[in-house]
């Protein structure tokens, strides 16, 4: 006799357990989430990797901020779509390049040394080439 075929079971909120690295963790993510906000408004300061990262932190320190984050409206499905498939949508990808790309002809027309922007600028090319071999999200179709 064979038994009934189960249900997948249903992800439910993530406890953090205690740690006494908890306050840490807390503040990392707290932290991050505050430079990715500032990155928003500050060229060349990216947001998506410290949102990233205040996730990470957060789902280790705080369960109040990880779930704010995976709720929130802009954050949240960039924040899934990483955890799930380690995927960045076309639309995070352009704007990244295209800030990179903006912060190399800034380093180029301002540094004192051109190897200095061409350092700069190659960092930030290798970037790019990782960011682009990431997946992109797959939607289901409206």
């Amino acid at each position: 006799m064979s038994l009934p075929p189960s249900k997948p079971p249903v992800p439910g909120p993530v406890k953090i357990p205690p740690s006494r690295w908890r306050w840490a963790w807390w503040l990392l993510a707290y932290a991050s989430l505050g430079l990715g906000v500032i990155g928003i408004v500050v060229p060349g300061l990216p947001t998506v990797p410290f949102v990233l990262l205040s996730a990470f932190a957060a789902a280790r320190g705080s369960q109040r901020l990880h779930d704010w984050l995976l709720a929130h409206p802009q954050f949240g499905p960039m924040i899934r779509d990483w955890q799930a498939h380690g995927a960045v949508s076309r639309r995070a990808k352009w704007l990244a390049v295209s800030m990179m790309a903006a912060c190399a002809v800034i380093m180029f027309l301002t540094a004192s040394r051109w190897w200095m922007a061409a350092t700069g600028t190659a960092i930030m090319t290798v970037v790019a080439i990782w960011l682009w071999a990431r997946p992109e999200p797959t939607r289901p179709p409206h």
